[in-house]
């Protein structure tokens, strides 16, 4: 039987650490404002330009409607009203980013994202991820994976599962199954 010591039991775990800060992963990034957000590319779907959005009444403001994207139908949200940003006019590079997230019970979930305009895509290691700054107040970070340091830059990156909350999900999933 092999034991080891407290010394190099901390060792393997500096070297698992250090193995894991060198992980990198894709992000897709935008823009909302002069903000920088990215989400993790295993969650994109698609990006599309911007079209006609059908409205659902007695819905939150965030949620601009549904769209039918080759036969399906997708809930779509205003990333900016989702945020508390003031709204702003369409551009040319305003679009939708369709993500799949984890809906109510784990089921996936195709929802349209409408971001301001899309950037890059970028490799993020995991070493240059650090937690999300505590403000001192009640700011709602849960949706918030983490902060990215790219260059001199930073980019807030999104638990996009965590955007909308069970209430919202349950809203999204049945404008998605009853429209």
């Amino acid at each position: 039987m092999t034991t080891t010591t407290y010394a190099e039991r901390q060792n393997d775990d500096r070297q698992a650490l250090a193995a894991n800060s060198n992980q990198i992963s894709k992000y897709l990034t935008f823009s909302l404002g002069l903000e920088e957000y990215g989400i993790n590319i295993i969650q994109i779907r698609e990006i599309i330009g911007l079209m006609p959005v059908t409205a659902i009444p007695r819905t939150p403001e965030h949620f601009r409607g549904v769209i039918n994207l080759r036969g399906k139908v997708i809930p779509v949200i205003d990333l900016r009203r989702r945020f508390g940003m003031a709204a702003e006019e369409p551009t040319d590079r305003t679009c939708i980013v369709v993500v799949e997230i984890s809906g109510r019970h784990g089921t996936p979930l195709a929802m349209g994202l409408v971001v301001d305009s899309v950037s890059e895509v970028l490799n993020i290691r995991t070493g240059d991820i650090e937690p999300a700054p505590s403000f001192g107040t009640e700011l709602d970070q849960r949706f918030i994976a983490g902060i990215a340091k790219v260059g001199n830059k930073v980019k807030i990156l999104l638990d996009i599962d965590r955007v909308l909350g069970e209430q919202e999900l349950a809203q999204a999933a049945e404008m998605a199954s009853a429209a």
